[in-house]
């Protein structure tokens, strides 16, 4: 039985992987965790899932240390923001608890960190900015089309709902990332956020990455390879947050698989790496 603490236990993603976490019958859900200063601690969680009574209180994650020390989860899941999600990790790796992270917008310096926790503690890590199937398939495929289009123009679209705080999207920048790296540029030299003004002829390096937000958006993402006299374009559409949940319950029977000390991705999980 693979022991599962989940935070942001009451968001839209904590909530869908608490559900299916208890649906699964070699999963048992040990720890929902919820903001510092949450008014819904010492609440049972089934009452946020639909689930009824599951014995399983929402606890605050400025407690996370002593949540850990009682429930002693095999794997714990953070689908938080930045920022909360650094810290998490920091408390987690100390604990020796293998993570499953799927929280995106980590800063350059916050990403450092985070791997100097897992590689000096030796816990296992899948970090991974989308984890639907269809999406880390979506990534092998513009990573064996880049060099094949490398005189193409390449255009990156992504658009969700009104909520999502950051832009762009984590998946739009590793899309940026594997493009780059497959045709031998690098990310931070050849994106173009958005576009204003004028901005003059388009250089044939430049990788334009846009964001659109609205609506109850769960996530598209489109890369458009243009070149003369025709396009292609390469699309992901997640219809439902179950895309993404179905990654993550993977992600966690993966993780005593994972080579410890070293951030794994979902390429890893699926074996398309």
């Amino acid at each position: 039985m693979i022991r599962v603490a989940v935070t942001g236990a009451c968001g839209r993603m904590g909530s869908g992987i608490i559900r299916r976490v208890l649906e699964e019958e070699d999963m048992e859900l040990v720890a929902a965790i919820e903001a510092p200063g949450t008014p819904l601690r010492g609440r049972d969680i089934g009452e946020f899932t639909g689930r009824g009574s599951v014995g399983v209180e929402v606890t605050d994650a400025s407690d996370l240390e002593d949540t850990l020390a009682e429930t002693e989860p095999d794997v714990l899941v953070d689908f938080t923001v930045a920022s909360a999600a650094v810290e998490t990790i920091k408390t987690s790796t100390e604990a020796g608890v293998n993570l499953v992270v799927g929280t995106t917008g980590f800063s350059e310096e916050e990403m450092q960190t985070v791997r100097d926790c897992i590689e000096r503690s030796g816990v296992r890590a899948v970090i991974a900015p989308n984890m639907a199937v269809g999406v880390n398939v979506f990534f092998k495929v513009l990573r064996d089309l880049a060099p094949i289009l490398s005189d193409y123009d390449v255009e990156i679209i992504e658009a969700h709902h009104r909520h999502k705080k950051d832009a762009p999207s984590g998946t739009a920048v590793r899309a940026l990332e594997v493009i780059s790296e497959a045709t031998g540029r690098r990310a931070s030299e050849v994106a173009v956020h958005g576009r204003s003004g004028l901005t003059g002829e388009r250089s044939r390096d430049e990788i334009g990455v846009h964001a659109v937000r609205g609506g109850d958006i769960v996530g598209d993402h489109i890369v458009l390879f243009a070149g003369d006299g025709e396009r292609l374009e390469i699309v992901h559409r997640a219809h439902s947050r179950d895309a993404f949940i179905g990654g993550v319950i993977r992600a966690i029977r993966f993780i005593e698989d994972a080579e410890p000390g070293r951030i794994m991705d979902m390429g890893d999980v699926l074996g398309i790496n």
